[in-house]
């Protein structure tokens, strides 16, 4: 039988840098090193690598459509920024009118240039923040944001080298910055993009996105408008199952991507579904809470969306809050917080503990068993529905 050491020895020597590290350790047991110069090393790299906050400035604007603009963020000292995979978002920090608040932002520019992050926003009405960032922010203001997150992009060990996109509406930054990354990288893939938005001079990145599918082999474009105007030559109308198995053919060894709207993600995954795709192949990409919760499955029977209930802060005051806005939204507005990032359910920064009362939370909570058990909610889509008392 092999000896035991010898043979982790041997394995570990095909690790790639663990020679160079033991032969580092040798060096500094010899020279009887305390490792005290060691002191810090290894956080200071994964802060630069995955900083809590990042400070930029605004070094360019686009206005993309009537109501769209890209921001293009650039550290002041012109440092790179943290690397991120094509797909991932940046939590942007604002205060309007005294409310302090944040909102995610898929990076739309390509993961291979960091010198700058496009965050693309298009206004939301009723908004809040967009109109802030797209009517107040100019050219030379700073900007607060969290270094990229998220779980929504491609990963490499999927065997797919088919890429389906479904956009809709904005749904089309993280989609463009995919784009990017395989032309830069000269990718194995196939991108297939099928844009769904409702005006056709609202279309975002629409000549470059025409250009790109000219010049790259491996890019397909559609887009489809649902509001067209008279005249329109084009695709239009809805993304319907039937439509959907015309634009894709085969569904076999593609890998599916969903961003828009949470209507819209959630018919295109039924319609992927009805085509026998499987749950593994569809990623989806949260867009925020839902707009009107009281049409999802298990609201409470004869709770008016308008109606309002007290919320407590356990130890430090009270607030109205309306049931069909999310609780963290409430909290933002009458001066309270939490970590957040996501604002769609997926990331659990936001979690607030439910002392009494209840809260409905929709599918996009993802909440863990043990949240249900102990009575955490993720509060950037809870909805209080009745008077409650939370922990923040």
């Amino acid at each position: 039988m092999p000896d035991q050491k010898t043979s982790s020895d041997s394995v570990l020597t095909q690790v790639v840098g663990y020679q160079e590290a033991f032969t580092h350790q040798e060096q500094l047991a010899r020279k009887g090193s305390d490792f005290s110069e060691q002191k810090g090393k290894v956080s200071n790299n994964i802060n630069k690598l995955h900083p809590k906050r990042l400070h930029l400035d605004v070094v360019d604007i686009f206005e993309d459509t009537p109501s769209t603009k890209t921001l293009r963020l650039a550290a002041p000292n012109k440092t790179l920024l943290p690397p991120f995979q094509a797909g991932q978002y940046i939590n942007v920090f604002v205060s309007v009118d005294g409310t302090n608040s944040a909102r995610p932002y898929a990076i739309s520019s390509s993961s291979q240039t960091r010198e700058y992050y496009d965050l693309t926003i298009k206004r939301a009405t009723p908004g809040f923040v967009t109109h802030h960032l797209l009517d107040e922010i100019s050219l030379g203001d700073a900007v607060t944001t969290s270094g990229p997150m998220g779980t929504f992009y491609h990963n490499p060990i999927f065997p797919a080298k088919e890429l389906v996109f479904l956009a809709g509406g904005s749904g089309i930054a993280p989609a463009r910055s995919m784009i990017r990354e395989i032309a830069d990288r000269h990718l194995d893939y196939k991108f297939h993009l099928i844009y769904l938005s409702s005006f056709e001079n609202d279309v975002i990145f629409d000549k470059e996105l025409k250009q790109l599918d000219a010049d790259c082999d491996f890019l397909k474009y559609h887009k489809v408008i649902s509001r067209p105007g008279e005249g329109y030559q084009g695709m239009a109308g809805r993304l319907t199952e039937n439509r959907l198995r015309e634009l894709i053919g085969a569904v076999d060894g593609k890998m599916f991507y969903l961003c828009g709207p949470t209507p819209f993600n959630d018919a295109c995954r039924q319609h992927l579904q009805a085509m026998t795709v499987k749950t593994r192949y569809i990623r989806i990409e949260a867009n925020g809470p839902p707009k009107h919760p009281e049409n999802l499955p298990s609201w409470p029977e004869q709770l008016d969306p308008a109606q309002e209930v007290t919320v407590t802060i356990q130890g430090r005051g009270s607030f109205k809050a309306r049931v069909d806005e999310p609780l963290l939204n409430s909290m933002e507005r009458h001066g309270y917080s939490a970590e957040n990032a996501c604002r769609s359910g997926e990331c659990s920064l936001c979690r607030v503990k439910v002392v009494s009362g209840s809260v409905f939370n929709p599918a996009e909570a993802r909440l863990r068993k043990t949240d249900a058990q102990y009575g955490w909610c993720h509060s950037c889509v809870a909805f209080p529905t009745e008077d409650i008392e939370i922990q923040i």
